[in-house]
């Protein structure tokens, strides 16, 4: 018997990390992501559906536009797909759109740029209302150092100096086709747009230009540990509290437009 054809489909999805270990599914039933997507999706359709994303997501990092895909052999209208898959989700993540997609379309291999944005609060005292939400350093900052060191990231560089010990990525050169700093020395945010991101990369970033922010690696320090290409001598990884998945690029023929950032995502540039 012939199984009956299948088509593909890609969501926009957003979520609240600090409700989940991760985007990946694990062993153990752990909350994750992708098991909870997996698990409303396959309620929707009525058969097992696996997920495929742009890129995973640590413990405690946020998406405001999470690019996944899925094959399904179930006909049901774009609405089920968004409003009927959110009837199931916990809260903390949500299905935004519904996209038809041809059947090589692939979430991961497919994109050509992936956004990120680290918002940050320096503050003597950390605010409730902010925990989860944004990183924090008691210690002031001045935006203007941070700025110019975030400047010399832009480009194709090897970027080991902020990868994780961990990481799997083949290679650690990538390239960055923007960095920008914006907001004032009490809350800013840290805009990268790239090809692609090594583990940690911009927590490790952040990590780094906290310290140029505050006096403690000026900034030829900072150009000189992009040389290094080692973490031997680089500041400590940040918080992953104030770090969003805001968004991946695709070729135009697969008509995925990297949706704006979401109002509440503050600063607003």
């Amino acid at each position: 018997m012939t199984e009956p054809p299948k088509t593909r489909r890609a969501l926009i999805v957003a979520y609240d990390g600090s409700r989940f270990f991760g985007w990946q599914k694990q062993a153990g039933g752990v909350p994750t992501v992708q098991a909870a997507l997996e698990e409303a999706l396959s309620g929707i359709a009525g058969e097992r559906i696996a997920v495929t994303a742009a890129g995973r997501t640590d413990t405690g990092v946020h998406a405001a536009a999470q690019v996944v895909h899925f094959d399904t052999a179930a006909e049901r209208p774009g609405q089920a797909w968004v409003r009927g898959t959110n009837s199931l989700l916990p809260e903390g993540v949500a299905v935004l759109r519904v996209h038809n997609v041809p059947p090589h379309f692939h979430a991961r291999f497919d994109a050509c740029g992936r956004r990120y944005r680290y918002v940050l609060q320096s503050a003597p005292v950390r605010s409730p209302l902010l925990a989860g939400r944004a990183g924090w350093t008691h210690t002031p900052l001045d935006p203007a150092p941070m700025r110019e060191a975030a400047a010399l990231l832009v480009g194709t560089h090897d970027f080991s100096s902020f990868r994780a010990a961990e990481c799997q990525a083949k290679s650690p050169v990538k390239t960055l086709y923007s960095v920008r700093l914006s907001g004032t020395a009490r809350f800013m945010a840290l805009d990268l747009h790239g090809n692609a991101f090594l583990h940690h990369m911009v927590r490790n970033i952040v990590g780094a230009l906290v310290y140029v922010g505050s006096g403690r690696l000026s900034v030829a320090g900072f150009a000189e540990l992009i040389a290094a290409k080692s973490r031997l001598k680089a500041p400590p990884t940040f918080m992953p509290d104030g770090l969003y998945l805001t968004g991946a690029d695709y070729p135009p023929e697969f008509g995925l437009d990297t949706p704006p950032l979401p109002d509440w995502l503050w600063p607003q540039l």
